[in-house]
């Protein structure tokens, strides 16, 4: 049996060679305090730059750290659902991989779940430091999101997410739809917070994902969950007893 640890904290990496040892001293930093076993699960997506090699360095110097090798580069969904399932954690953690999201909210956003006042919290980045073009496109993203999806998420796509391990024991996540784990958590009955937190300018690295692929993949994906909320259903049942 598949010993679990107390919280788990999750990444995809693709050509983060720049930042990917920060990242996991941050990690380690974060949440070594929290006196509570945890372990880091990082999946590298098929990465071609030093990315690799930085990961087993970190693997010598973290022993808490744990790599999911992608054989082929398959998106940040995949590779992302690769290190959920792969996680041990009765707590999961998620962020992304280039540090503009910060290690150090984890805890803040964890000790809510341990006092049960929800089951998954949603990192909001409230104040994005972004060029303006992204910042425009994201808040008509958001909007648009919202308006189909009858949500009121103010950022869904935030990296940074704490969540009960169980949320996702039904969630089936297909590509682009981890932008969507709230709602796709909501649907499934569970409690979710949004909460604002820090977002830091990528220092290092060059973006994944461009503004306008961006929007188009948004819109399609959104339609997608639409339909989704208009065919789940739920429902209690019981057998009768002779």
């Amino acid at each position: 049996m598949t010993e679990s640890v107390h919280l788990s904290v999750v990444a995809a990496a693709y050509n983060e060679a720049e930042n990917i040892a920060k990242l996991i001293s941050e990690i380690t930093v974060a949440v070594k305090p929290l006196n509570k076993t945890w372990e880091i699960v990082i999946a590298n997506d098929g990465s071609d730059d030093d990315t690799p090699e930085m990961l087993r360095q970190s693997m010598e110097i973290c022993p808490q750290l744990r790599v999911i090798d992608m054989k082929n580069r398959t998106g940040q969904t995949a590779a992302l659902d690769a290190a959920l399932r792969n996680a041990r954690g009765t707590y999961v953690a998620t962020l992304d991989a280039d540090l503009q999201n910060d290690p150090a909210e984890i805890p803040r956003l964890l000790k809510l779940l341990e006092e049960d006042e929800c089951d998954f919290v949603n990192g909001w980045r409230k104040e994005r430091n972004d060029p303006w073009l992204r910042l425009v496109s994201t808040r008509i993203a958001n909007g648009v999101r919202n308006w189909l999806t009858h949500e009121k998420i103010h950022d869904s796509a935030c990296g940074l997410k704490v969540f009960k391990r169980e949320c996702l024991a039904n969630v089936r996540l297909f590509t682009g739809l981890h932008r969507f784990l709230p709602t796709l958590v909501k649907m499934e009955g569970y409690r979710v917070k949004e909460l604002p937190v820090k977002h830091r300018p990528r220092t290092a690295g060059i973006a994944k994902y461009g503004v306008w692929n961006r929007i188009f993949k948004a819109l399609r994906d959104t339609f997608a969950i639409r339909w989704m909320q208009s065919r789940i259903f739920h429902y209690e049942c019981k057998e009768w007893k002779r």
